[in-house]
């Protein structure tokens, strides 16, 4: 009759629970997984970080150029090494590309903290030889080099109502900005642009049979 009494036959009241060998071995499960994912989930967080800075930039270039149409008005992109760019009105009622800009600011993109506009040791530097430049645009010898082949390395382009992209002289602005992570070669990211066009194209740095190449996204 007594079998389910929660009394011991010594007359105290029977406990459950953990014991403190037991909490501590779950614990060290614990602390464990949570340092296995920690290794696991730090590559990717740094992944999506330069596809972030990435989006980032080919978003702001893509806005400036459709807001120059938009508006009918001249719309500058300026980039500021190491994260930071600008797109600003050419000057209150400017009717060319004016560098620098004195009009309003239509928005700043600021890239995350562990990704910048730099170049990284091995990247392609040809752009008759494959593998090329993203689109044979320079030769990489700058990390945001717009206006080739007139004034290389140059940080400001004009967007322009008809959809084309010059510089501060009238000349076609064509060229390319590179990102990526310090150390980290196939973090690599850029971004084309084609002047006379307006064509803005992302790429992706690959290995391909041990052969750095840039391939379109």
């Amino acid at each position: 009759a007594h079998e389910n009494s929660p009394f011991a036959g010594n007359g105290k009241q029977a406990t459950a629970g953990f014991s403190m060998l037991e909490m501590m071995i779950v614990c060290a499960i614990t602390m464990i997984v949570a340092g296995i994912t920690a290794v696991a989930w730090g590559p990717v967080q740094k992944q999506q970080r330069v596809t972030a800075a990435y989006n980032s930039t080919l978003t702001t270039l893509r806005r400036a150029h459709d807001q120059a149409a938009g508006d009918m008005r001249i719309y500058v992109v300026t980039f500021t090494a190491p994260q930071t760019i600008t797109v600003q009105q050419a000057g209150p009622a400017s009717t060319t590309c004016q560098i620098p800009p004195t009009g309003a600011v239509l928005l700043t993109t600021v890239l995350p903290p562990d990704v910048s506009f730099q170049l990284e040791a091995g990247l392609p530097t040809s752009n008759t030889v494959a593998p090329t430049t993203p689109d044979a645009l320079g030769n990489a010898a700058f990390a945001i080099d717009f206006d080739e082949p007139y004034t290389p390395g140059s940080n400001a382009i004009c967007f322009n109502p008809d959809g084309t992209a010059t510089d501060q002289l009238g000349n076609i602005n064509s060229g390319v900005v590179y990102m990526g992570r310090t150390n980290d070669v196939y973090s690599a990211r850029a971004i084309s642009l084609e002047g006379a066009t307006g064509r803005i194209r992302g790429w992706r740095l690959y290995n391909v049979s041990g052969v750095k190449t840039w391939r379109a996204q």
